[in-house]
């Protein structure tokens, strides 16, 4: 299975600044929830601002530049070589947006958070993708001070021809 996880903004920022543009707890709840026990695989970008493995979890990272090696941390230099280091494993796609419109085309799941807020300045968007090709499932909306909405993105299974 390849899952890709993310949270957005209404405006679809996912990132201003090197930075994500918001701090909301039941979202890292949610990424540490899925994720533990799995393979999570981003961007050069993306690690940095984490700035360390992950407890709990194979970390990916996909650099052309630099090289991050450490316990449970390996560094490829493209999305199909993880993909290939990660196989038989479930595998979370993690950012930045270079990896995840590289993803697009082939994963199974997206768990997506919408983010209840409009973004001004935003510079990193979630890439574009056609819709048509999931089952849309909205789940709870929570948040005290940010509100925020789990949707969760299926692939329909292609008929066979």
């Amino acid at each position: 299975m390849t899952g890709l996880i993310v949270a957005r903004s209404i405006n679809n920022v996912i990132g201003k600044n090197g930075m994500i543009p918001w701090q909301i707890e039941g979202e890292k709840k949610q990424f540490k929830e899925l994720t533990t026990g799995n393979v999570v695989v981003m961007g050069r970008k993306t690690y940095e601002e984490i700035g360390h493995p992950l407890p709990n979890r194979k970390t990916i990272v996909v650099s052309k530049t630099k090289i991050f090696e450490g316990d449970g941390l390996t560094t490829v230099s493209s999305l199909k070589e993880a993909l290939e280091l990660a196989a038989g494993q479930k595998v979370f796609i993690a950012g930045g947006y270079g990896v995840y419109k590289e993803a697009l085309p082939f994963v199974d799941v997206m768990y997506i958070t919408e983010v209840q807020l409009v973004v001004e300045d935003g510079d990193v968007f979630f890439p574009d993708f056609n819709a048509d090709d999931f089952e849309k499932t909205v789940g709870e909306t929570s948040g005290d001070k940010i509100k925020y909405t789990r949707v969760i993105y299926t692939r329909k299974k292609q008929a066979k021809a």
